[in-house]
């Protein structure tokens, strides 16, 4: 060793020192560094781990949010439509019901005008009843008795004559349902004695109606179905005039 230059002794010490050195170094610096290093390296694992949690939370959470939207969007688009659905149709229904309240109110005014239209003809067969029966006073030259008066007015605008209605004889009237007019509305009594004659040759079951139509001036005019029975003074004129041309 001496002749190496070295010194054992001195070579020992060196070597004691360098191990007490590696040992102190490792015990008090590499051991710690290497917990600490590991803790760090735990540290940062769990960091990117809860980085990646976080990650695919967000994503779960974006993807449950656009799910929550679409299916809010597609609920509010449904709300919309019900919505706009209930309201048309409760403007239909307005419609329909302001619609049916004006066709009643309309009915109702024409049911109204048509019973004050008889009501004055009515309160005119009674003026002309008396015109006539002058008329016919004068014609004659004398006075006729107040029930032949009546009779023949009657006779007149109702087309009885003795309980019979003048404009069935000899007619054959088939059908369900049949409408009576005449010039000037026609009594209650005079109605049934219609009614009842007409009902025995059509039935019980049939339906009779009545209207009034002053161009007729009088007699009575019998439609049953598409058959019309024309016994009125303007059909008898028009029969005349037709003869006479």
């Amino acid at each position: 060793m001496d002749k190496l230059g070295l010194n054992l002794g001195f070579l020992l010490v060196q070597i004691i020192g360098f191990l007490i050195v590696l040992v102190v170094l490792r015990a008090w610096v590499y051991i710690p560094l290497q917990g600490s290093l590991k803790k760090r390296r735990e540290t940062i694992e769990k960091g990117l781990e809860d980085s990646r949690i976080a990650a695919e939370a967000r994503e779960n959470a974006e993807k449950d949010a656009a799910e929550i939207l679409a299916e809010a969007q597609t609920s509010a688009a449904q709300i919309i439509r019900e919505a706009k659905e209930k309201a048309e149709l409760a403007a239909r229904e307005v419609r329909a019901e302001v619609e049916a309240d004006i066709a009643r109110s309309r009915q109702d005014a024409m049911v109204e005008i048509e019973h004050e239209r008889e009501r004055v003809l009515g309160e005119i067969r009674s003026n002309v009843a008396s015109l006539a029966i002058a008329a016919a006073q004068k014609l004659i030259g004398e006075a006729l008795d107040e029930k032949r008066q009546h009779e023949l007015v009657a006779e007149f605008f109702s087309g009885i004559k003795d309980g019979k209605v003048t404009i069935l004889e000899g007619n054959e009237v088939n059908g369900s349902s049949a409408e009576v007019m005449s010039a000037l509305p026609l009594t209650v009594e005079e109605q049934n004695v219609i009614r009842e004659e007409m009902l025995t040759k059509m039935g019980d079951k049939a339906e009779i109606s009545f209207s009034v139509d002053p161009n007729i001036l009088g007699g009575l005019v019998v439609r049953v179905g598409d058959r019309v029975v024309d016994g009125s003074i303007a059909g008898q004129i028009q029969n005349l005039r037709t003869s006479l041309a």
